[in-house]
């Protein structure tokens, strides 16, 4: 497969399943976060397709278009480690969705950072959040939901935050 086949392919997969990802929130109240602004591309898409949400974006830098470009309240800049453990205090309430494209081109890289930022997501959800991810998200709290038709497994990854159990206190 050429590498055009290959990128095209990976949008396709892209924007079908944040489409469907965007069904799958239609009852769940909250915003959506998006980590890796790029060129705005997906922003851009997320804004049309979830009109009635504010959109939060994590990156290092802009160097998207200027059309696709957040404002200062809604765009955390910075490496992801300082950003997310703060969000909150920003934010204000359960995320119902959050895209990570935080692939970086190298696989290995790419895996590292994903279980590193797993983690520092998870917090920032509600239950039955949905998250639409470049790069697989192992164990708690990531249940894996179906990919849209026609969209091979491993091409990108969707996930449910299941609900996560009260500890048990000593008594």
């Amino acid at each position: 497969m050429s590498r055009l086949d290959s990128a095209i392919r990976r949008l396709t997969a892209q924007k079908l399943t944040l489409e469907h990802a965007a069904r799958l929130i239609s009852d769940l109240p909250g915003p959506a976060i998006e980590l890796g602004l790029g060129n705005g591309r997906t922003y851009d898409h997320l804004r049309s397709l979830l009109p009635s949400r504010d959109i939060y974006i994590f990156d290092r830098q802009v160097a998207a278009h200027p059309d696709c470009i957040p404002d200062e309240a809604h765009l955390f800049l910075g490496d992801f480690s300082d950003t997310l453990p703060t969000a909150n205090a920003r934010i204000c309430a359960p995320v119902a969705f959050a895209h990570l494209d935080i692939g970086t081109g190298e696989k290995q890289a790419s895996m590292a950072l994903a279980s590193a930022i797993a983690p520092l997501v998870a917090p920032l959800l509600a239950d039955g959040a949905i998250v639409v991810s470049d790069q697989p998200l192992e164990g708690e709290p990531w249940k894996p939901e179906p990919l849209p038709d026609g969209i091979a497994e491993g091409r990108i990854h969707l996930y449910r935050k299941s609900a996560q159990e009260p500890s048990a206190t000593a008594l």
